[in-house]
């Protein structure tokens, strides 16, 4: 517990305060001076600075000098992470607090030389808007930088044998020679560092870390990559365990065992969050309209403030779904025991009471800590089916009644109607895909989500009610740029777009509508896709476009988003729901939200945000590479693909039904110029006029899929083989003074040049010498 404070000394918001308005790095010193702080006194500022440490509000950087947990201090060691478009982003080389460490643009003046990725500064910090900018103070020494890949064998100068390291990152197709394998052989996935300068830069193997076409070896390369935390230390399993056997006996948890609950999921669902209840209300007043329960896990029973499992979660941000594994926010005692809501077993759950009219409308809502027994733990498909055959229990049949006026609800508030496949890969028991489809949408995920949206929206109207600190999960409306571009986009169909008016879901689903075509209306789907805004977490509300929500909170998943956790917390506090002290004194008594926690909300929005675009990307990088590796089986063969995205070196297309992204380079689609309309998204043939445009369904031959990377490559059904065109993935390679053959990589320690493209001396050059087979029209 924080410790008391003596009269005179300042507050843990007066240090903070300072610390981050501080020009200078601060430190004991500069504290003790600003407060006027003498003699005896700075023993106990030591102690309070100590506390703060522990309480996860402030850290310490260089020079003995402190800055708020999360963040930056005002100088620090930064690595150039990206320089390409005239910007140059760094990341800080030592990230110690939670969640993954933030992009910093970095500002150069001076004559001092260009920064490139791999370049370390020490800079000096400055806040800008919701980020960061860094301004050099001088340039430092490199150090080695670590990079996944595959070892291969093959010959190196002299026809010596050796092993060369190739990236398992479809945006890096160079290898380096292997200096050092550290046992590792040919085959095997390795982390390895690379020294020397580029480019004469060797490779060292650090880690081997699996067989890459072993079960879980897909996921394995996004783990890593990304830097996920996968493995909980002993302190976090030790507390799991202490606290999974907290008793559920307490007088003040409402019983609700007695409801016939149920949870409807998935059927490879790892956790179950939440479940659902209703029936009509026999409330003359509400005639026609329904009650309900949507009872979601207690995670803040279990998982305390400032403890080792609370650290941990925070850090995590979120749980990661693969197709093989899950990587969970929670260990496995939490996550897929105690707190999992399950058939015939009593769980602790946060229950939100609703009242809805009989117009769709929820006019009611409390929230109380419960006790919960389920009923039945069903899947989407085996609801929907025992519906649609008119045999479902009375329980099921009053749920769908009381979800069919939500969805009348949800119909006249018009949200954003976006038609997103969700890629589903099947594996069999030894861990190989055996199949990869869309998941279907039934009436039975509706149902969830809307019963979910009504939870999320009474927490954050309950914590407004009472001025609480609130997450919101914010989804801003349409930037103007973006509205731009879907004008001009739109133009391509001479159709008008009025900027000057009042953007709303319900405008974009009426641009929709005007396209009944499957193709172009996918096309337009995935033009609005683009208008939208990234999603985040914040405490500042500034509504929910896509859903059409004034206030939208994350309530319903606590056992894999932390953000959901932060608010069943906010309302335990708010709404007077703590939990009796536990007999075991290791495990906090503590359950609801402290000041300390709710002042942090920004930097923590910021920090949960960060690492569920890292999960995201982690995990659709990763459903590519299974892609990959179920085509891998079918190169050379025809098949039906869908064109997602034009620019001027080609197009990319994908198969339908399984997804994938491969790129089609426009050296292969003949001799004739093509002329690129940014606008329209397409590729015209100047003397063919044959068009490639996006949205369209064509047959492609699949080129080539590599697993590892993830990557795919088609050409035309009658393109010639080889050509200009070079497959991605392939294992050839050229040594120094040897030639290039079709089909190959580029030399090792050369950047390969843009496809559809080749080098000429220090030119690029099309086919035939030609400057380019490409002419970029704008309108």
């Amino acid at each position: 517990m924080p410790r008391k404070l003596k009269p005179g000394l300042p507050t843990r918001e007066d240090i903070l305060r300072f610390i981050e308005s501080s020009r200078e790095p601060a430190g004991k010193r500069e504290i003790a001076k600003a407060f006027a702080i003498r003699g005896p006194d700075k023993v106990l500022l030591k102690a309070l600075l100590k506390d703060m440490a522990d309480e996860g509000l402030i850290d310490i950087g260089p020079g003995r000098a402190f800055h708020k947990y999360g963040g930056l201090p005002k100088v620090t060691v930064l690595r150039v992470a990206d320089a390409d478009g005239g910007s140059v982003f760094a990341v800080p080389e030592r990230w110690e607090a939670d969640g993954p460490p933030p992009r910093v643009r970095v500002v150069e003046r001076g004559k001092r030389s260009a920064l490139g990725v791999g370049d370390r500064i020490l800079a000096r910090i400055e806040e800008a808007g919701q980020g960061h900018v860094a301004h050099p103070i001088r340039r430092l020494e490199k150090v080695e930088e670590e990079i996944i890949g595959v070892l291969a064998a093959d010959t190196g100068p002299g026809g010596k044998p050796m092993l060369w390291l190739r990236s398992v990152d479809k945006r890096n197709r160079r290898e380096w020679p292997v200096h050092e394998a550290g046992g590792a052989q040919a085959g095997d996935l390795v982390l390895a560092t690379l020294g020397g300068k580029a480019p004469r830069q060797n490779a060292r193997v650090t880690e081997r870390l699996a067989d890459p076409f072993a079960p879980r070896a897909l996921s394995l390369i996004a783990i890593h990559k990304y830097g996920l935390p996968h493995i909980f230390g002993e302190e976090v399993i030790s507390e799991a365990e202490r606290v999974a056997k907290l008793s559920l006996e307490d007088p003040r948890r409402e019983d609700l065992t007695h409801l016939p609950i149920v949870a409807i999921d998935p059927r490879d669902a790892r956790d179950h969050d939440d479940a659902i209840w209703a029936e009509p209300d026999a409330d003359p007043v509400n005639a026609g309209g329904y009650r309900a329960v949507v009872a979601i896990a207690d995670v803040s029973f279990y998982v305390r403030p400032g403890g080792a499992l609370d650290k941990e979660a925070r850090k995590r941000g979120n749980s990661v779904y693969f197709p093989d594994q899950v990587v969970p926010m929670l260990p496995h005692v939490l996550s897929s025991g105690v707190c999992s809501l399950k058939q015939d077993q009593d769980r602790a759950a946060l229950a939100c009471h609703l009242t809805i009219d009989k117009k769709g409308k929820v006019t009611g809502w409390r929230f109380s800590r419960a006790r919960v027994r389920l009923t039945a733990n069903i899947a989407y498909e085996d609801a929907q089916a025992m519906i649609d055959r008119g045999d479902a229990p009375q329980h099921l049949t009053q749920l769908w009644a009381a979800w069919r006026l939500l969805a009348k609800a949800r119909a006249t508030r018009s949200p954003l109607e976006l038609d997103l496949p969700e890629r589903q890969v099947m594996l069999d028991d030894k861990g190989r895909i055996s199949e990869i489809r869309v998941r279907e949408r039934l009436d039975a995920h509706r149902l969830v989500e809307d019963f979910m949206i009504a939870a999320n929206v009474a927490a954050a109207k309950a914590l407004e009610a009472k001025k609480s600190p609130v997450m919101y999960r914010v989804h801003e409306p349409p930037a103007r740029e973006k509205l731009v571009a879907l004008k001009e986009f739109l133009s391509t169909y001479d159709m008008n777009f009025a900027l000057g008016q009042v953007i709303t879901p319900a405008t974009f689903n009426q641009l929709l509508e005007r396209f009944e075509e499957p193709d172009e209306r996918q096309r337009m789907m995935e033009q609005l896709l683009r208008t939208q805004t990234q999603a985040y977490y914040s405490p500042v509300n500034a509504g929910h476009f896509g859903l059409a929500l004034g206030s939208y909170g994350h309530f319903t998943s606590p056992i894999r988003r932390y953000a959901d956790l932060l608010v069943h917390r906010a309302l335990v506090a708010a709404w007077d729901l703590e939990a009796p002290k536990p007999r075991d004194k290791a495990i906090s008594p503590v359950t609801a939200l402290s000041k300390e926690d709710g002042a942090a909300f920004p930097r923590t929005g910021e920090v949960i945000s960060q690492a569920e675009r890292r999960a995201m990307e982690a995990e659709r990088e990763t459903i590519d590479r299974y892609v990959a590796a179920y085509l891998a089986e079918h190169i050379g063969d025809v098949m039906q693909t869908r064109i997602t995205g034009v620019q001027n070196f080609g197009f990319f297309a994908q198969v339908e039904g399984l997804g994938g992204d491969g790129l089609v380079p426009v050296s292969t689609l003949g001799d004739e110029y093509y002329r690129w309309d940014e606008k329209a998204q397409s590729l015209t043939g100047e003397e063919s006029g044959t068009i490639f445009q996006s949205g369209m369904r064509i047959e492609l031959r699949l080129v080539d899929a590599n697993p590892l990377t993830g990557s795919l490559a088609f050409a035309l059904p009658d393109a010639p083989q080889g050509g200009d065109y070079l497959p991605m993935g392939r294992t050839g390679r050229t040594r120094p003074g040897a030639k290039r053959g079709r089909g190959s990589s580029p030399p090792s320690g050369k950047e390969p040049p843009p496809a559809g493209l080749k080098r000429r001396g220090k030119h690029l050059v099309g086919k035939r010498g030609r400057p380019s087979n490409i002419r970029h029209q704008s309108r």
